[in-house]
């Protein structure tokens, strides 16, 4: 059986995928997945070597057939988007909606699969990786999330890796409720501040929707250990697991300057032992 965590958060920017590239780092036989799709920059870090590209269609875009078009205008007096101008349509003003193919009287508009965005297989030095790439407008991430995930099993399957760990989406929305669905494990990074601890209890509840267990981090714990000891309470009373405090530290930026993980760069750092000893932890708990 294949078991897998996904790293999330409530808010972008509070250290998630720095934290996932550590646990790959640390880890062994294990598959990594970015769900991350909107802006995935755990590659970044991993510098994969692209093994296997897809093409990701989820939408259709309007085209004129200019032989059969009378330039009568029709559509375009009905394209709200002014993306119809006969015979041409702008494809990026374009949204799909397909009035312009309905009130063609010539049938000369068709509606044509879009490329969407892009789906990646990989090859990091910590083990084969996941992820995609969709296109700046485009919509339909979390069917895009739930094709990274699905070629994330297979990999474990042809790998025999029980593993698969994901960077997934910050906020509640549909990407984030495509990585979580049936994981078996939701850790959490979050902030000591009052907006980390709303967005912590609000993707808390979405986790709870989904009977997804979940564990908590708290990334830069020593700028406000006031409300460090806030999140450590609210675990506390709702039986959540606090893995680990992780301290603000220059380490971590000059780390991430040289495209290498906490560990890899410092390994005898205590935040290197911190975090193999948070993995350590996730490992019992799955």
């Amino acid at each position: 059986m294949v078991c897998e965590i996904a790293v999330i958060s409530g808010k972008g920017g509070t250290g998630k995928t720095s934290v996932v590239a550590a646990f790959a780092s640390l880890a062994e036989n294990i598959i990594l997945a970015d769900c991350d799709v909107d802006a995935p920059d755990l590659h970044i870090l991993l510098q994969p070597e692209i093994k296997k590209t897809e093409e990701f269609q989820s939408s259709k875009v309007a085209k004129i057939d200019s032989e059969l078009c009378t330039e009568c205008g029709l559509c375009e007096e009905s394209c709200r988007f002014d993306a119809a101008h006969p015979p041409m349509i702008d494809a990026i003003s374009c949204e799909g909606c397909a009035v312009c193919e309905y009130v063609c009287p010539e049938h000369a508009v068709q509606m044509v699969d879009r490329v969407s965005g892009h789906l990646f297989e990989s090859l990091t030095r910590f083990g084969p990786m996941s992820h995609a790439k969709l296109l700046p407008g485009e919509g339909n991430s979390g069917l895009l999330v739930t094709e990274v995930r699905k070629q994330g099993e297979e990999l474990a399957k042809s790998n025999g890796s029980d593993t698969i760990l994901i960077d997934g989406s910050p906020g509640i929305g549909c990407p984030v409720i495509a990585t979580i669905r049936s994981i078996d494990l939701a850790v959490i990074v979050t902030e000591p501040t009052m907006s980390g601890i709303h967005d912590m209890s609000r993707v808390l509840q979405l986790a709870d929707r989904f009977n997804v267990p979940s564990a908590v981090i708290i990334n830069k714990f020593d700028l406000s250990e006031a409300n460090s000891a806030r999140i450590e309470s609210f675990c506390k009373e709702n039986s959540l697991s606090l893995l680990g405090m992780i301290p603000f530290d220059p380490l971590v930026t000059k780390s991430m300057l040289d495209a290498k993980t906490i560990p890899e760069f410092a390994p005898q750092h205590a935040i290197s032992s911190l975090l193999n000893d948070m993995w350590k932890t996730i490992l019992e708990l799955i």
